[in-house]
């Protein structure tokens, strides 16, 4: 204890702040994560609710999800594979590795987005629209939920963009990997709520 204490001495109040910093990141990202997993909840839900009291009625349009979709699916399951890369090298002290696994996992973060987009533009030449004259709510739902995921996703880009620009500085090492750890836990979270949207929609049509 004698030793800590004299450690803590020795430190700067701006060197104890930003290690005080670091130490409440993973919470509160946590804390983050599940408020977003209660909102994606939710919207799931609302989903299932609409559905229950349209069809029915016979009011609740049946369509394919695009192939697009399917796509961006195979493309963001890559993109988790190479930011597990990222991680594993830095641990090693790889830090070039890691920089060229963090822009790989941006580069297909971008494709996913693009993707996305594509499925939209497929959806809506199909007769699928968000709103307006000759929209469904079935359809209105795919476009809400989807279009939620992907301005996380924007989110998530802006971060592992933040992040990527460090990494190919140097700024991280074996010693420091925090906001590697950090930005990858994010896009993992990002990579299993499209999954789980994905799978949802899919079958719960």
């Amino acid at each position: 204890m004698a030793v800590t204490i004299d450690q803590m001495k020795q430190k700067t109040p701006k060197e104890l702040l930003k290690e005080q910093r670091k130490g409440a990141a993973k919470p509160l990202l946590w804390v983050g994560i599940a408020s977003m997993v209660m909102a994606f909840a939710g919207l799931t839900s609302g989903y299932v609710v609409s559905r229950s009291s349209l069809i029915e009625k016979e009011r609740w349009l049946v369509f394919e999800l695009p192939s697009y979709f399917y796509i961006s699916s195979a493309v963001i399951i890559l993109s988790s594979i190479t930011v597990i890369w990222a991680v594993k090298a830095i641990k090693k002290g790889n830090s070039k590795n890691a920089a060229t696994a963090l822009w790989i996992t941006l580069i297909l973060g971008v494709l996913f987005a693009f993707f996305q987009v594509l499925g939209w533009q497929t959806l809506h030449d199909n007769g699928v629209f968000f709103t307006g004259k000759g929209s469904n709510v079935a359809g209105s739902w795919v476009y809400a939920i989807t279009f939620f995921h992907l301005l996380h996703m924007i989110a998530g880009l802006i971060s592992l963009f933040y992040t990527t620009k460090k990494s190919s500085k140097g700024l991280y090492s074996s010693t420091n990997t925090l906001g590697i750890e950090l930005a990858a836990t994010f896009w993992h979270f990002l990579d299993i709520v499209w999954i789980y949207l994905f799978i949802f929609l899919l079958f719960i049509r």
